[in-house]
């Protein structure tokens, strides 16, 4: 897959070198030894990764992911950048990836749309982009290879069955069930999914009524902000649909603060996604009813990729990440082994 050089990133190497050959001064050194480190260089896979930012206990584990698997001990060398949830951010860090051409090109999008020229660039400089996480639009499929991450459309899906089955068991399947859902940031591909995928179940039952639905851009600070709001229109509340678990950990301390009870024999069941090790603390205990999760750990996926292009092995346009549901049933499996 690899036919082109690494030219600005070996051009910084082979420039330092030139500098210290030519200082004089009586300085020595082991030409040999450096020209096997420049050939070690040489054989280094150049990977490209532009993060969205830094939001959340999910995106921390997200980029520990990327970054214990691109290391010089694996074979790469990793340029990762923080977009600080800015898209021209973003865009400014696929642009830097081209222009020192790197091999391939990871990142996960702020937002689904505004990628067709940035993508064509890079697919102009022959280089592979992987999406990480998020999904992009494009005009052009071809603008990049292939997608690694979760399936947002079905953990909401997951969340409206899981909780079409809970209200079964507590034979409330026929009670008018009143639903408060905190959004993600919008348009993101995680928002747009879990949005789409509970809807999509909750249409199936009429006695289901969704409130209210407050965007809180996945921050346990906004999403404090969202439930008081909500709370001084809507007091009969069933259910709780947070779309990340700092969202509800920042829901659950309003509603603790406004005499709710929550989770297991609580006033409110609390339907959270990620399934961090804190929030899995709390189904354990009982203040979550369920946790859905959403595998932050992709970087072994993504190189998995890369090593089927380096060996000329067709891609899939997705690749799904496996994810589990978390009650407090089964919580205690898990939970001590938890890396984030």
């Amino acid at each position: 897959m690899r036919g082109k050089k690494k030219g600005y990133v070996r051009a910084g190497l082979a420039a330092a070198f030139f500098l210290l050959l030519s200082g004089g001064c009586g300085m020595q050194f082991d030409v040999e030894e450096r020209e096997n480190e420049n050939a070690a260089e040489d054989e280094l896979i150049v990977v490209g990764v532009s993060q969205l930012g830094s939001e959340s206990v999910w995106r921390t584990a997200n980029t520990a992911s990327i970054q214990e698997t691109f290391t010089r001990e694996n074979g790469y060398l990793l340029i990762f950048e923080n977009a600080r949830q800015k898209q021209e951010n973003q865009i400014k860090a696929l642009r830097s990836f081209i222009s020192q051409q790197v091999d391939y090109i990871v990142f996960s999008p702020i937002e689904e749309s505004g990628w067709d020229v940035v993508l064509e660039e890079a697919k102009e400089a022959e280089i592979p982009v992987i999406v990480m996480d998020r999904e992009v639009e494009v005009s052009d499929p071809s603008l990049y290879v292939t997608r690694v991450g979760s399936d947002f459309a079905g953990e909401g899906e997951n969340a409206g069955v899981w909780l079409r089955n809970y209200l079964e068991e507590q034979g409330r399947a026929e009670e008018e069930i009143n639903i408060i859902v905190l959004k993600g940031t919008e348009g993101a591909t995680s928002t747009i999914g879990r949005t789409e995928g509970f809807e999509k179940i909750a249409r199936q039952h009429d006695n289901w009524t969704i409130l209210e639905q407050a965007g809180a851009d996945y921050t346990t600070t906004k999403a404090k902000e969202e439930m008081k709001k909500i709370l001084s229109e809507h007091q009969d509340i069933d259910v709780l649909v947070s779309q990340n678990d700092d969202m509800t950990f920042g829901a659950l301390e309003v509603l603790e603060e406004e005499g709710f009870t929550t989770g297991v024999d609580g006033d409110v069941i609390v339907i959270s996604f990620d399934a961090v090790r804190s929030a899995l603390e709390l189904v354990a205990s009982g203040e979550i009813n369920v946790d859905i999760e959403c595998n932050p750990e992709q970087g072994l996926y993504i190189e998995n990729v890369i090593q089927m292009l380096e060996n000329g092995a067709t891609i899939d346009k997705n690749y799904y990440v496996p994810e589990k549901i978390f009650t407090q049933e089964n919580v205690g499996r898990y939970i001590n082994d938890r890396s984030y």
